[in-house]
């Protein structure tokens, strides 16, 4: 487990006396000695420092380059802003130590934006950077990206499989070769540090990330993220990475896979022991591999916020484990901690955060309360040093000064690396290697490309569904398949394998027919989500109308023999589709290569498996929709981690599945309606009798209506709402939302409002179906206060006045004949609110 890479003892003294003897751990907050900090950290914790040949001469360098810095500059090391608030210019002023784009940002705002305008983008900043006539500085930037299966921000860039498919694969020489083919493609745009690996270990597959963990398993996860660091960053030993390789970044520290209930940015409740057990693996591996940042996680560990844990940050990762790169927060994450705002946190800097990611317009006021705090005396001038001299060491160790501009490095804007065919090639190898098969009766696979074969569901040919979350967009959503040029559906994979053999494929989304095909392969699964909105509160498969099991059932009716080919970021319990299918395979979310699933489905020429069928489950996979089961912990799950049926292997399967699902009300997350942002697919729409106007950005404002984000707690995560005339202002989703599980006597609808006028309040109701439409009295469960409160209905409440809670249309409808105003926020369900509330008549 221990392998740690260190320097002579010679070039250790040579460090240390160029240093002036002071190593960067020493910079503490008055709470005594690093060795006293160290000393109370159990030792299970091991060293992983990773230090280069040229050691000393970096230290020299960094602390000559620290000597002549300005506190402004310093501080401005540690600001990272996202290219939608700051600009050029803003660069050149303040000599920011890095910037990035978040999911689904571009250069200009543009989707589209072509490689030469990343690159371009990246010079400007670049240069604004190094330019000492505003800021006196010349330190160059970093620019970082999620990079998370592949350069998934960019149109035409090869998608790998998510990383709970490369997991099923068990190939770590494959993943290397995956992140050194994706830093490739980073570095055609221009950009030197990717925001990955994740080496989550989830073990709620109820949580929204599931699919950017390798596997349930630790050991799994600490040997992916030493091959992804390595491929990644290649061999920094001497010193430097070279132009064909990035900067990585382990993230998120620790524990985000383990929080209670699945709740993504929750709470991890484990004891340290397992805590490194489970959670640290892939931070041992990865750090000695050499990764030059982590990044801090959401959530928290026994309810501290884990930006904010001295503990976490500092004693452990940096003074016990010998950490000496930089800790970089998540999106505003300093601000989740308690007494913290975007613009005004010390204490995630004293805690040990080495670089604020300060997106939004947070970044100014952050960056100057930060210059005031250590002009007081609020954060150590010591603690300052410290956090600069990890960013100057990482940018001096990775050749950073020494690199050419971005405009002028080799792979810049190559027009041959972006989604390069031999790019393609890994991508559409690790999707065969990755695919597992759970059911194959009477080994009817693998088919014969010489049979009449009807391809249905709806993720058939659809590139965005299958390649899921962090794709283009952040959640995955809005894409058309022309947004992945070069790329092939799992249909046309499957129509170019039997076209070529002499056999016909015909799509049919629904599975209509007019001559019987001799089989069916029915492509369905999650649709696109990422963190937060993919949260779930149990794990049954499509609870509302069961469409997919339909589509199955009818074709299994009909007597046409049926491969199931499902789509999901997770395990789920899917107990009846396997059942309605005479073949299920789980193809996770395997990204731009469709034709990697038919390369496995189909036989070659000579009638045999031209490439096997071998993926193993990463996961456990449920019994019931309300299981969370691991490996070794002593639950019987419906298919055991590493199980995975090979071509002419018996099918164990020889009975039905249990497909009651039972349903628990005990592990049942909070429904999220609007927390800091919309959740779970729900969006605001304004409606009377003559309009209805969806709010598409931070403000809408019309006759009817006047809504914009405003500041509560945090940055835009309040609702200021006007009624003008009558109307209704819905919370609302696209299609029916099934919310049954919060039909109880414990759940109510929860929100925190503050009236302008308490005489005169809106109505509130839950929405179904026209003729379920149903209202309450917001008034008759509210305080007469013009304070900020928090109001429970019993979820029972809408229940007594009809409401189905089967499908939901609108989650929410606060209805007004006259002018009313007000604010909300933190609008959820939540499952075991026990609302003593009796209902209004």
């Amino acid at each position: 487990m221990k392998s740690v890479f260190k320097p002579s003892l010679t070039a250790m003294a040579a460090a240390l006396i160029l240093a002036g003897c002071q190593s960067d751990n020493t910079a503490l907050n008055d709470t005594g000695s690093a060795a006293q900090q160290a000393d109370k950290v159990p030792d299970f914790w091991p060293e992983v420092r990773y230090d280069t040949a040229n050691q000393a001469e970096v230290e020299a360098r960094v602390n000559a380059l620290l000597s002549d810095m300005t506190l402004e500059q310093k501080v401005a090391q540690i600001m990272q802003p996202e290219i939608r608030d700051v600009t050029v210019e803003d660069m050149r002023r303040y000599g920011f130590g890095s910037y990035l784009n978040g999911g689904g940002s571009f250069p200009g705002g543009n989707k589209h934006a072509t490689m030469q305008e990343w690159v371009a983008l990246a010079e400007a900043m670049y240069q604004a950077s190094v330019d000492d006539s505003l800021d006196g500085s010349a330190i160059p930037t970093m620019w970082g990206t999620d990079a998370v299966h592949g350069h998934n921000n960019v149109i035409g860039a090869t998608l790998f499989p998510h990383n709970i498919g490369l997991g099923a694969m068990r190939d770590a020489p494959l993943v290397g070769k995956i992140a050194e083919a994706t830093a490739k493609e980073v570095r055609a745009t221009g950009i030197d540090w990717i925001f990955a690996p994740t080496v989550a270990v989830a073990r709620d597959d109820r949580w929204g990330r599931t699919y950017e963990a390798y596997s349930e398993d630790p050991e799994v996860v600490g040997e992916y993220a030493r091959a992804v660091v390595t491929g990644m960053q290649g061999d920094i030993s001497d010193g430097h990475i070279d132009d064909e390789h990035v900067v990585s970044t382990v993230k998120h520290f620790i524990g985000d896979g383990g929080t209670h209930l699945g709740d993504d940015q929750g709470d991890n409740r484990a004891d340290e022991k397992t805590l490194f057990d489970i959670h640290a693996q892939g931070y041992v591996q990865g750090l000695n591999a050499g990764a030059q940042s982590v990044m801090a996680s959401f959530n928290s560990w026994h309810g501290e916020k884990i930006h904010g844990s001295k503990y976490l940050l500092t004693d452990v990762l940096k003074d016990k484990m010998g950490f000496d790169g930089f800790v970089v927060g998540d999106w505003n994450g300093h601000g989740q901690i308690e007494g913290c705002t975007n613009e005004d946190c010390p204490q995630a800097l004293n805690a040990g955060l080495d670089v604020y990611m300060v997106p939004t317009g947070a970044w100014k006021p952050l960056l100057e309360n930060t210059i005031a705090q250590v002009k007081s005396g609020v954060i150590p001038i010591s603690r300052l040093d410290d956090a600069v001299r990890r960013v100057l060491r990482v940018k001096v160790r990775t050749g950073l000064f020494e690199q050419p501009s971005p405009a002028n490095r080799k792979l810049s804007a190559n027009a041959q690396i972006i989604g390069a065919q031999a790019h393609r090639d890994i991508a559409r190898e690790a999707v065969r290697k990755s695919l597992v098969m759970l059911k194959n009766s009477d080994n009817l696979l693998p088919l014969s490309p010489a049979a009449n074969i009807l391809v249905a569901g709806d993720a058939a040919d659809n590139i965005g569904k299958q390649s899921g979350g962090w794709s283009i967009t952040w959640q995955g959503t809005g894409n058309k398949n022309e947004d992945f040029p070069g790329a092939t559906s799992i249909f046309s994979g499957i129509k170019q394998a039997v076209t070529a053999a002499g056999g016909s494929a015909t799509l049919s989304v629904d599975g209509s027919f007019d001559a019987r095909p001799d089989v069916a392969i029915v492509v369905f699964g999650e649709e696109p989500y990422a963190e937060g909105n993919g949260d779930l509160s149990n794990l049954e498969y499509q609870r509302g109308e069961k469409q997919d099991l339909a589509l199955l059932k009818s074709l299994k009716e009909q007597g046409v023999p049926t491969v199931a080919v499902f789509i999901t970021g997770r395990p789920l319990w899917t107990n009846p589709e396997i059942n309605a299918s005479d073949a299920f395979v789980v193809a996770w979310l395997p990204g731009t290569e469709g034709q990697g699933v038919a390369d496995v489905l189909f036989t070659n020429a000579q009638g045999e498996a031209e490439y096997p069928m071998q993926g193993k489950l990463s996961f456990s996979w449920p019994a019931t929709p309300t299981q969370v089961v691991n490996k070794g912990d002593g639950q019987k799950p419906q298919f055991a981690y590493g199980y995975g049926l090979q071509y002419g292997q018996p099918d164990p399967l020889t009975q039905p599945l249990a497909e009651s699902a039972g349903a628990g009300d005990d592990l049942v997350l909070t429904h999220n309606i609007f927390v800091r942002d919309f959740q779970n697919g729900w969006n605001l729409v304004v409606s009377s009798q003559e309009s209805t106007t969806a709010m598409t950005s931070n403000t809408l404002d019309n006759d009817v209506a006047s809504i914009r984000t405003a500041d509560r707690n945090v940055q835009e995560d309040s609702l200021a709402i006007h009624i003008k005339q009558p109307a209704s202002v819905r919370f609302s989703a696209q299609f029916p939302e099934d919310l049954r599980d919060y039909n109880t006597d414990q759940a109510a609808l929860v929100m925190d409002i503050q009236l302008d006028d308490p005489d005169h309040a809106p109505d509130v109701g839950l929405a179904c179906q026209e003729q379920c439409s149903n209202h309450l009295r917001l008034s008759d469960y509210a305080e007469s206060t013009t304070k900020w409160q928090t109001v429970r209905i019993p979820a029972r409440c809408f229940a007594e006045r009809g409401a189905s809670f089967r499908d939901v249309f609108t989650v929410l409808a606060l209805h007004s004949e006259q002018s009313v105003q007000f604010s909300m926020s933190d609008i959820r369900i939540e499952p075991d609110a026990e609302p003593d509330t009796p209902c209004a008549d």
